[in-house]
């Protein structure tokens, strides 16, 4: 893993971010950068039994979902589809969805996000923390903490369903505040 903060890091087409806990494999295409913003292009594969960890709202992105290998289960609101080579799964802003491989073997899908906003910077930092053993078997952040500065940071990009962003920032403010403040002014020593 490279020195710089994960947000910090610049995500360049042809890099590949690896999430070892939820078997996720991004290989960026196309970025904020070399779009102007407009869209975030990725592969990715998804290993058996592999998927993301919640269901989730993109407030104002508009995600496309190409099955290039594979078998991939998806969850689109109230339906349930699944998905294999050729078919074009598009989720509109405000959706509640979740996908997940449905197959034997590594699936593979062509995944476009417009706008790109942070997206990528909150895959790299998603993955830096399953890097770190900060995530549970199932893809979410150990601490509460993380979960919620994560949570406040990208609720632009992603934010859990059935609530609105002004909801969700209402009910982990004080998580997200006792997160700054402990990192502004870690915890003096002990004394013997």
């Amino acid at each position: 893993m490279s020195n710089q903060s994960p947000e910090s890091r610049v995500v360049a087409p042809g890099q590949t971010l690896a999430n070892p806990i939820t078997g996720e494999r991004f290989t960026f295409t196309d970025t904020a950068a070399t779009t102007d913003g407009e869209l975030l292009a990725f592969d990715l594969a998804l290993r058996p039994g592999g998927a993301v960890p919640i269901a989730h709202v993109h407030p104002i992105q508009t995600e496309r979902f190409e099955v290039i290998e594979g078998q991939m289960r998806f969850r689109i609101g109230l339906r349930r589809r699944l998905a294999g080579p050729g078919d074009v799964i598009e989720v509109a802003p405000g959706v509640i969805h979740a996908f997940a491989n449905a197959g034997e073997e590594e699936a593979r899908v062509h995944v476009e996000v417009r706008p790109a906003l942070a997206m990528e910077q909150m895959l790299a930092e998603v993955v830096a923390l399953a890097e770190a053993g900060g995530m549970t078997r199932r893809g979410l952040p150990r601490s509460l903490r993380d979960l919620a500065v994560l949570a406040r940071k990208y609720d632009q990009e992603a934010h859990a369903p059935y609530l609105s962003v002004g909801v969700q920032r209402m009910l982990l403010a004080p998580l997200v505040f006792t997160a700054r403040r402990t990192v502004a002014s870690p915890t003096p020593a002990l004394a013997s």
